[in-house]
């Protein structure tokens, strides 16, 4: 989502680097194409102009024009200020008793998919948690919430059809899972913020007294979702916002805003359409995106949990020993593509969001991925059998042509190949080393 604005501060702080000293000349009129990226972005135009009268502020400080790298310590202070405006610190959720989560926002911004994303990250992290579909305007929502819980494997409480009231409906779900020790509940969103959803919510909020209120908003909405926030932090007093599709092309802008002008901390992001496809918010970590430094903490923390450590190491000591076949080839396919999209991840690595033309056609990988699932265990084991007629078979049973399928195998043994002799080599210079002794 941030890639637009991140490629034009990187470009105006690579300008900047390029002078050997800087002056006062030369941070306004970089602040003042920051200033242009930034509404570009759809930040809130007095959000974009308190934040760079702060980072102005510190920039003409003496630490600046005295550094012996005073663009690289113009980039620090953006850093440091962008993460601020994020929130500073990753904002834990408040889960002391009743443990009560109220999930609000407007209608296709993400609010029943977020509840069961929550729930299972909850899950995951040892809670019990139950989700409550108290959104009686739309019994889609309702269907959708207990789809959703039968997946991550949470209890759902469903309403009678009949009823009619949220209060008493909410009134049944708490004599309901007793056990669950966080309740997240899942309530009716608008087309756009009106009295009688406010009144609504407020009724419900008063009854449960929740300890969080999460306003579930789309990050893509851009200004509108800045005044959607704010309207309503005004008539609930939200304690939190989720901000969804941030994997999306939009501008990004609303991120940036939404902190600023409800002096809420965004909690939570939705990076992607999956139910694992959900992070804690860290704020210093997005500042480093947008910036181009990547985030070698959270891509660590990705790897941790989706790699096998031991099925790591057995492939590792495959491909030294150049016995990979296809069988390994699949194995560390679906590893990696548990990481998540393979762009987000490149683009988790300092550097990689200046490279032109950085992409990663997800539908190619899928198409690989049926090539190698058209052989047989047999082919997978042993790649050397796969003469013509083989090859026409995979390619039908894949539904790509002979010439994919050879090209696949072409680079699958040149990679062989290279291990093969990457082999040999260590072999050799270990041999060497002992004569040397």
């Amino acid at each position: 989502m941030f890639s637009q604005l991140g490629d034009r501060l990187q470009d105006i702080f690579k300008d900047l680097r390029g002078h050997g000293t800087i002056s006062e000349s030369n941070i306004n009129e970089a602040l003042r194409q920051v200033r242009l990226a930034l509404l570009e972005a759809d930040v809130d135009f007095q959000v974009a102009k308190n934040f760079i009268a702060r980072v102005k502020e510190k920039a003409l400080g003496e630490e600046v024009l005295r550094s012996v790298t005073p663009g690289q310590q113009m980039v620090k202070i953006f850093h440091d200020e962008l993460t601020i405006l994020l929130g500073a610190d990753a904002a834990p959720l408040n889960l002391s008793k009743p443990g009560r989560i109220l999930m609000v926002g407007l209608n296709g911004s993400g609010k029943t998919t977020s509840s069961a994303k929550l729930a299972r990250l909850l899950k995951k992290q040892g809670r019990n948690p139950a989700l409550i579909a108290v959104d009686l305007q739309r019994p889609a929502a309702i269907e959708q919430l207990a789809t959703l819980g039968k997946q991550i494997d949470v209890p759902v409480f469903t309403p009678d059809p009949s009823e009619k009231e949220v209060r008493r409906a909410a009134a049944a779900s708490l004599q309901w899972m007793e056990q669950a020790d966080v309740k997240i509940f899942d309530t009716a969103g608008r087309q756009e913020i009106d009295q009688p959803l406010v009144e609504e919510l407020k009724q419900l909020r008063d009854f449960l007294q929740p300890q969080e209120i999460l306003l579930v908003a789309d990050a893509a909405t851009g200004q509108q979702a800045v005044s959607v926030a704010t309207h309503f932090n005004d008539a609930l007093r939200i304690t939190g916002i989720v901000l969804t599709k941030l994997d999306g092309d939009a501008r990004g802008g609303a991120a940036l805003s939404m902190r600023e002008v409800t002096q809420c901390p965004i909690k939570f992001a939705g990076v992607g359409e999956k139910l694992d496809q959900f992070e804690i918010f860290i704020p210093d970590r997005l500042a480093s995106r947008i910036l181009g430094m990547g985030d070698i903490v959270g891509l660590v923390e990705k790897a941790a949990e989706a790699v096998d450590e031991e099925e790591a190491a057995r492939l590792e000591r495959k491909l030294r020993t150049a016995k990979f076949d296809f069988n390994d080839f699949l194995a560390q396919f679906k590893m990696m593509r548990r990481l998540g999209p393979l762009e987000n991840i490149l683009g988790m690595l300092p550097g990689m969001s200046n490279v032109p033309g950085l992409s990663v056609d997800e539908k190619q990988l899928g198409r690989i991925e049926a090539i190698v699932l058209s052989m047989t265990l047999e082919e997978r084991a042993r790649p050397d059998i796969l003469n013509a007629r083989r090859r026409q078979r995979i390619a039908r049973g894949s539904g790509r042509t002979v010439t994919e399928v050879n090209d696949l195998l072409q680079r699958f043994n040149q990679m062989r190949k290279l291990m093969k002799n990457a082999g040999k080599m260590k072999r050799t210079l270990r041999e060497l080393q002992r004569l040397h002794r």
